[in-house]
């Protein structure tokens, strides 16, 4: 894939996406270049001139009414990536670093911060080269930046802090060193303009709005098999039911598994049986995880927006030769819309859960407890439904929202903070969560399948077929007891490669939703 370049005023998830995960190379134009060299040279004049900047020529946050001589600027922007970051806990992920990084880049190539040129460029090459900061995942309030996370980045720019290059996690000064780079210098403005910003709060969201969007089509395919395999109606899925009350994803859902279960000769096997309804689970998925797409395509929406803004303080509106102090820095669109999409993300585990049960209770299921024979000797996946129970439990704690909290900072100068970082990390950790669920729930449904057809051979969907076909492929029929773990983190393995919707699609067209 040709280089991508991170100055556009317009950039996708997508671009970000390829940059973060598949390493693909970035660049810039010669317009980014000159948005970025036209603001620079305004704060050396400014400087030059004497004039008051936050910031720039002042100190920060409660600090602002200090003013620093002209002959300590430089020390200011190094003091403060040094003071600022006081970041805890274990590493970010590679991946989200280098969104961090891409979505840092990009801004600054707006125009607005007064960076130089000279300050992004060894930002790039980082990127590049893999050079990935040590970046602790806690200690931002998501206001005033990602303060403390971005700092830790700005740190190895200068020949300090800490990076991962080969493998290797070493002093940021070694790692410029394996890569040719000398420590930067920072210039006026320089400090503040590489850590005030929502870019780790936007990383993070970013790539779990990507991953959502492929677990919310995964959460379909489970649903329509397990509606197969327990003998589900598809008179739920009618588009009138749907067209009368027609939220989004809703009408998408119910249009995906009405399609996954095409020509399914298992449910054409019980048409006229005595059971008027089925439970809700079953019959209210399409309002279920309608919803929950719903949630995805808000938060998709506010990423949009998100990343082709700029977050920084003070901006410096070059065309009028003017400084604005805001506050675009402050995360609650972020906070906000996590909040609303942990809640979607968890309502997916928390149905799957619930059909993972009717799957391996013989009461509900007319099927051998827990999905195995010779029960008793043999546990099944029994404990499968307990861990999918414990991972559901769990994130009804993390879907608290954490934007409705608030403690005030910098000697109550930033009196409300919006703690969006926080509120992007529980998201992340319920999507890990409910992507374990739903393979548990993808396992069950396809052992279920062989149980169902091993007397009365009869055909899956078109989709459910294709999806049954790639986890056999890789997992085999579960005859008597082994270590299920492993059969877990395999599913999980073939969820997150997105194989599973590649084969559905393939035989059943696209899935809709998002």
């Amino acid at each position: 894939m040709a280089e991508i370049f991170l100055d556009k005023k317009q950039i996708t998830r997508d671009d970000l996406i390829a940059v973060a995960r598949y390493n693909v190379p970035a660049g810039f134009s010669s317009e980014g270049g000159k948005r970025v060299e036209k603001t620079s040279s305004l704060i050396h004049r400014w400087i030059a001139e004497k004039k008051v900047i936050y910031g720039i020529t002042t100190g920060f946050g409660a600090l602002c009414n200090v003013t620093i001589p002209e002959q300590d600027t430089k020390q200011l922007q190094k003091n403060i990536l040094m003071s600022h970051a006081a970041g805890v806990g274990d590493p970010l992920p590679h991946d989200v670093v280098r969104a961090v990084m891409a979505l840092r880049i990009h801004d600054l190539f707006l125009g607005y911060s007064g960076c130089r040129i000279k300050t992004i460029l060894h930002m790039l090459t980082l990127l590049n080269e893999h050079v990935t900061p040590v970046i602790p995942e806690k200690g931002s309030v998501g206001a005033s930046g990602d303060l403390a996370p971005t700092a830790h980045l700005g740190l190895v720019l200068i020949g300090r802090g800490e990076a991962f290059y080969k493998g290797k996690r070493m002093p940021g000064s070694k790692a410029l060193k394996q890569i040719g780079l000398e420590p930067l210098q920072l210039e006026a403005g320089e400090g503040l303009a590489l850590i005030n910003g929502t870019q780790v709060m936007t990383a993070i969201g970013l790539l779990v709005v990507n991953d959502a969007v492929r677990l919310s089509k995964t959460a379909d395919i489970a649903c329509a098999m397990s509606l197969e395999v327990l003998m589900g109606s598809n008179s739920e899925f009618d588009p009138r039911i749907h067209q009368v009350r027609p939220h989004p994803g809703q009408i998408d859902t119910a249009d995906n598994i009405l399609r996954l279960i095409r020509e399914s000769e298992i449910v054409e096997s019980h048409k006229g049986c005595a059971r008027v309804q089925d439970a809700y689970t079953l019959r209210c998925s399409p309002q279920i995880h309608g919803a929950s797409k719903d949630a995805v395509a808000h938060a998709m929406r506010v990423i949009d927006i998100e990343i082709n803004s700029t977050t920084t303080n003070p901006l410096i509106f070059s065309d009028t030769e003017e400084v604005r102090l805001g506050g675009n820095f402050h995360g609650q669109p972020i906070a906000m819309a996590a909040d609303y999409l942990s809640m979607g993300i968890a309502e997916l585990g928390s149905v799957s859960e619930r059909r993972i049960e009717r799957l391996v209770n013989p009461q509900l299921s007319d099927l051998p407890a827990f999905l195995v024979k010779n029960g008793g000797l043999n546990s099944g996946y029994m404990i499968g439904q307990y861990v999918a129970a414990a991972l559901v439990s769990e994130n009804k704690v993390l879907s608290h929202p954490a934007c409705v909290d608030s403690i005030p900072t910098s000697a109550n100068k930033e009196d409300h903070v919006s703690m969006g970082t926080i509120a992007v990390r529980q998201t992340r950790s319920i999507l890990e969560n409910v992507e374990n669920v739903v393979a548990i729930e993808l396992l069950c449904a396809a052992q279920a399948y062989d149980l169902v057809t091993e007397n009365k051979p009869m055909k899956a969907g078109v989709g459910t077929r294709a999806a049954y076909g790639v986890i056999r492929n890789h997992i085999p029929y579960f005859d008597k007891d082994r270590d299920l773990y492993l059969d877990i983190e395999a599913m999980v393995k073939i969820l997150r490669s997105g194989e599973i919707i590649k084969a559905v699609e393939k035989a059943a067209s696209p899935l809709k939703g998002i």
